[in-house]
């Protein structure tokens, strides 16, 4: 049986975003971090949501983390899995894992970004296994 494929969704980008796009079109994962609290967020946004500074600034992350809980859909056309990684930065973000094994995905399993083209000038982040 082949496996369905399905159109990867563009996100709308605004001045806010533009940059964090721009990056993963290159392959990096940027996160922000607040230069007065020193706290890293995503997702990417100007204001801090800790201490409400708008002097945050980019950071490009390892790309590395573990999975925190997820969820299998196997009722849907393409079988998938959304799940939570907590990057090493601290931060965690709801994302897809892909080229997994669906049944092999454990919570605190290691993963790593992998960017997945959108075919329109940027790349979505998911994960993988590392």
């Amino acid at each position: 049986m082949s496996e369905k494929k399905f159109k990867i969704p563009v996100p709308e980008i605004n001045e806010e975003t533009q940059h964090f796009w721009d990056a993963t079109a290159e392959g990096k994962l940027l996160i922000k971090k607040c230069a007065d609290c020193n706290e890293y967020h995503y997702y990417p946004r100007t204001i801090c949501p800790f201490c409400m500074s708008d002097n945050t600034e980019w950071i490009q992350s390892t790309g590395k983390g573990t999975v925190y809980t997820y969820s299998v859909m196997r009722r849907s056309p393409v079988q998938y899995c959304i799940a939570y990684v907590t990057l090493e930065e601290g931060i965690t973000m709801m994302t897809n894992l892909i080229d997994i094994d669906l049944d092999e995905i454990k919570i605190g399993m290691d993963v790593q970004v992998a960017f997945v083209d959108t075919g329109e000038g940027c790349a979505l982040p998911y994960f993988t296994a590392a």
